[in-house]
């Protein structure tokens, strides 16, 4: 049961949420195939998917029967997705100000000098 509540949830949003649903409409490929095949009986499949997938879309008399081809049309998915509302403005009461106090630190406190830190920057000394 779980595995069946997946494929179904799954294939849900597979067909909402992407261009997945193209599929749907495989079938139409083969009776718009079937009409050409009765205007040009010469033509092959692999003819028909390179005239209508691989030229552009010529502009032709049975052009909006090749609009309904699979993957022709794209479908904006983004404008189906709820927008957010938009909160109101919120009026905050004013916040008292508050004292804080501070130390003071002298900088001169902070660097202690040691006698022995100079020498690392005396030249060498030779005897």
């Amino acid at each position: 049961m779980k595995k069946f509540t997946t494929t179904i949830l799954l294939s849900i949003y597979l067909l909402s949420a992407t261009e997945a649903h193209q599929f749907l409409k495989l079938p139409v490929i083969f009776y718009h195939f079937a009409e050409h095949k009765t205007t040009n009986r010469t033509i092959s499949f692999i003819d028909f998917l390179a005239i209508h997938y691989l030229h552009g879309t010529p502009r032709d008399k049975d052009n909006d029967r090749d609009m309904q081809l699979p993957f022709k049309t794209c479908v904006n998915i983004n404008n189906t997705l709820p927008a957010a509302p938009v909160p109101h403005l919120v009026q905050l009461p004013p916040i008292k100000e508050l004292a804080v106090k501070t130390k003071r630190v002298n900088p001169k406190n902070l660097f202690i000098l040691s006698s022995h830190s100079t020498d690392i920057w005396q030249p060498p000394k030779f005897s």
